[in-house]
């Protein structure tokens, strides 16, 4: 049986005839496409039923056709053919063949191309069917060479590239970590990659081990063509080298053309020394060379401009010459220190004038360094951080320790200084450290000198005069600013809930201890006993709670007692007075509220020593009453001393200078804070003296409701029974009281324009020499009810014709949210840095001119409108 099939096979070289019309036909390509086609039709048609087969035969004719001739042949014939060309059945008795041994790399390699396999195959068959006929591969994917490059290309070897791609591809990222590879030096490709140059041969590596893998050479076949690396203008300078994790004992001196490094990272390495040329990367501002063996480093690495952390622990280091390349003998001197290296193209190397000037964090612990062989007269200026564990510092010469703890204690700028494990003790600290020496530690706030020769009393006898509150409990949190954490011996970490419960302890027993003697020895006083707890510093709810002040009804009578406890000091009560009504009170119960006051404001929880600030509780004002009539007054039963804490007594007057004068540190005072103090608008004056706060920089006022006029409570003569009262102006009032005032806050009061008098203002803001006033800088009048500024236009005549007046210190002008309808040309002449004035009514000028250009802005928009 024949079937005669006419196929048409349109070849590269003939689309439309033969080879009669077209002389280019191929004979040689049609034949080969005929035979492609024979074996489709095999593959296709094929009766399974009879297990007969078809032979195909073709023949080309002239017109470019082939004539195929399909025959059914004898399945038997076939079936011999097939058996001849099936493979073997493996024998029974023969042993098998064991799998080859791969190692872990190669077999993670061979899971990845197995499931890269598997994900095409189901690609595959999802597009284009159970479709047979390719041969060993499975679709036309796996068939093309091009695709498989590819995908290998793209896939790094064990999850990163290769030493040679990770170097090819700094070129375009500018940072390269060639880290945990056992490179036995730093590759030469990347000098000859990057710089183009040759590194010379290191006698540590005879022969550097290959970087290219043949993931690499597969790659840049692919590549063939296309242009290797980035463009000249997607080049980036390297700044960022890491190798640390290898095994690399010496560094190419090539090194110094790298002039763009700025962090360097050769941790866990071998290093034995360093080239002299590695102290020119003068850009280097991260450097670590730890877990090395170094024993020297370059004189000149002392001489870079912008280091800010070095990183030298765990080596062999004996000595820090820290202005080596500054003195005498030094080849090169400071002044001459902006050269060229590597002739006329060669990176321009400019060093500093002062041994590392920005260096913040230096870590030299784990070394064989000692006292006398650290340049201690010229330590870094900048050092916020520096640790020297593990050294022997007391070896050798004996005076050059306590010499170095004398330069360490001069930076003014340690915050973290680290001797743990170290040879040193209480002789390196002399007892008169921080009493002889004016800048001692200024900024110090951990000193660790842990599992050292050092004592606590011995460090207690020298740190004594710091001014920083020293504690020495070890714990994981940085400690709070102006405190130095100390830790001596071996150390035992608690947390800090643990230090807060000893403490609360420690405490307790200290006051039933205190009580217990003071009640044998018949003198156990509360003044006694408030005065020994004095050092809790409670929350302002717990004083509160204790002196039941947490309801409106206690603070009622806690007002009353203070009221009656300073009216038995200024007049004492009458024996006829007092018959039904209990015992007189005693001299100690009268004298108490003098001593209580001051011991309140002289509490922690009001007075901050360190910043001389007193800052006094608000008081709101009182509240309106009902109808009902009631007693305020106490019981005399119950005297008013033994009712409560000595606390009761804080003053009410807003401003109350007598109670404040009368304290010790008035006359160092420098921050006073009395916001929202509303219960009692008054000020509180003594009998005598003119000016009573001589220091007094920063008022704050805000909230208080004070208007043009105050009430005025002068301290009661002897033999009066109340003191007097009178109204006076409140800015001459501050004026005369506080010459050395800086910043006045006197935001969301009821002042008006009325206060703001030419010569008023002139004396509170200009200074003066001869009073002396050294002049305000900062004036906030927010929130008030000013509607003009006619004062302030005066003033700033002073600054016609002349730019400058000497008496002028102002720079902070706060007029927001007042009641302005009109600024006034010349306040554009006014020098002010901050000028605010949001919140008025004025509509000219509009919110964009200082919303946009800020205060500069605006006084130029004024200027610009004077005639």
């Amino acid at each position: 049986m024949f079937w005669w099939m006419s196929l048409t096979v349109r070849t590269g070289a003939n689309q439309g005839g033969g080879p009669a019309h077209d002389p280019g036909f191929n004979m040689r390509e049609a034949n080969s496409t005929g035979h492609q086609a024979s074996d489709l039709l095999n593959a296709l048609l094929v009766d399974k039923r009879d297990r007969n087969a078809l032979e195909i035969n073709f023949q080309l004719t002239e017109l470019g056709r082939i004539r195929v001739e399909v025959q059914r042949t004898n399945s038997n014939r076939i079936n011999k053919e097939n058996m001849a060309l099936r493979r073997p059945l493996p024998v029974e008795n023969e042993p098998p063949v064991p799998k080859p041994t791969f190692s872990i790399k190669e077999a993670v390699a061979l899971k990845r191309a197995e499931a890269r396999k598997a994900i095409s195959t189901s690609a595959s068959r999802v597009g284009l069917g159970n479709s047979t006929g390719f041969g060993d591969f499975e679709n036309l994917e796996d068939a093309d060479p091009v695709a498989v490059k590819k995908n290998d290309e793209e896939a790094p070897e064990l999850g990163r590239w290769s030493v040679k791609e990770t170097i090819e591809r700094a070129r375009s990222t500018g940072a390269i970590n060639l880290s945990s590879r056992s490179l036995p030096c730093i590759p030469s490709a990347l000098f000859e990659i990057h710089l183009g140059v040759t590194p010379d041969p290191l006698k540590s590596v005879a022969s550097e081990p290959p970087i290219s893998t043949s993931t690499d050479a597969s790659s840049s076949s692919g590549r063939t063509g296309q242009r290797e690396g980035p463009a000249w203008f997607e080049a980036q300078d390297l700044h960022v080298l890491k190798a640390w994790n290898n095994d690399i004992i010496e560094i190419q001196h090539e090194i110094s053309l790298f002039g763009s490094l700025k962090t360097i990272d050769l941790h866990q390495n071998r290093i034995v020394l360093l080239p002299d040329t590695f102290a020119d990367l003068t850009a280097l501002t991260t450097l670590d060379l730890s877990h090395n063996s170094l024993t020297a480093l370059p004189s000149n690495i002392f001489a870079l401009p912008n280091l800010t952390v070095m990183n030298l622990s765990h080596n062999a280091l004996n000595e820090l010459s820290f202005g080596a390349p500054f003195s005498s003998s030094s080849s090169r001197k400071a002044r001459n220190d902006t050269f060229s290296s590597g002739g006329f193209f060669g990176p321009v190397i400019t060093r500093a004038s002062s041994p590392l000037p920005r260096l913040s964090v230096l870590d030299a612990s784990h070394n064989k360094l000692t006292t006398s062989t650290i340049d201690h007269a010229n330590l870094p200026p900048l050092i916020t951080k520096a640790d020297f564990a593990a050294n022997p510092l007391a070896s050798g010469d004996s005076n050059s320790t306590p010499a170095f703890i004398r330069a360490l204690s001069h930076l003014e700028h340690l915050k973290e200084l680290h001797f743990e494990t170290a040879d040193i003790g209480d002789d390196a600290f002399a007892s008169d450290l921080s009493t002889s020496e004016r800048h001692c530690f200024p900024q110090l706030q951990i000193l660790d000198m842990g599992e050292t020769r050092a004592t606590l009393e011995g460090l207690q006898s020298a740190l004594s005069g710091l001014k920083q509150d020293i504690t020495y409990d070890f714990t994981t949190e940085q400690p709070p600013e102006g405190t130095l954490r100390v830790s001596v011996g071996k150390k035992v970490v608690r947390e800090a809930w643990e230090i807060e419960a000893e403490r609360r302890v420690k405490s307790r027993v200290s006051k039933s201890v205190t009580s217990t003697e003071n009640a044998q020895a018949g003198c156990a006083s509360k003044t006694d006993v408030d005065r020994n707890n004095a050092e809790v510093v409670k929350e302002a709810w717990e004083i509160e709670a204790e002196q039941g002040l947490l309801t409106e009804g206690g603070r009622r009578r806690a007002r009353a007692a203070v009221a009656m406890s300073a009216a038995d000091v200024a007049a004492p009560l009458k024996p006829s007075l007092l018959i039904g009504h209990g015992r007189p009170p005693t001299p100690a119960s009268t004298s108490q509220p003098s001593s209580s006051s001051s011991t309140s404001l002289g509490n922690p929880q009001y007075y901050h020593a360190t910043t001389q600030t007193l800052t006094l509780p608000p008081l709101s004002a009182p509240t309106k009453s009902h109808a009902r009539s009631f007693s305020l007054a106490t019981p005399f039963s119950s005297p008013p001393s033994s009712q409560g804490k000595t606390d009761f007594a804080l003053p009410t007057p807003t401003l109350p200078l007598v109670a404040i004068s009368a304290q010790s540190f008035a006359q160092t005072l420098k921050i006073l804070v009395l916001s929202n103090r509303k219960f009692d608008l008054c000020i509180s004056l003594p009998a005598t003296g003119e000016v009573l706060f001589p220091v007094l920089e920063e008022l704050v006022l805000d909230g208080c409701g004070f208007g043009d006029q105050v009430s005025v409570t002068h301290q009661a003569d002897t033999g009066t029974t109340t003191p007097s009262r009178s109204n006076d102006t409140l800015l001459p009032l501050l004026t005369r009281f506080f010459p050395s005032l800086r910043t006045l806050d006197l935001s969301y009061n009821a002042l008006t324009s009325a206060s703001l008098q030419e010569d008023v203002l002139s004396s509170l803001i200009l200074a003066d020499d001869s009073k002396p006033r050294k002049g305000l800088r900062h004036l906030r009048l927010r929130g008030n009810r000013i509607d003009e500024l006619n004062a302030f236009q005066g003033i700033a005549d002073l600054f016609k014709g002349n730019r400058s007046v000497p008496d002028w210190k102002l720079e902070e002008l706060d007029l927001r949210d007042n009641e302005i309808s009109k600024l006034p040309a010349e306040l554009g002449l006014l020098p002010l840095d901050v000028f605010l004035v949001d919140g008025n009514l004025f509509r000219i000028p509009q919110r964009r001119v200082w919303e946009r250009e800020g205060t500069r802005g605006l006084l130029s928009w004024l200027r610009g409108r004077l005639e």
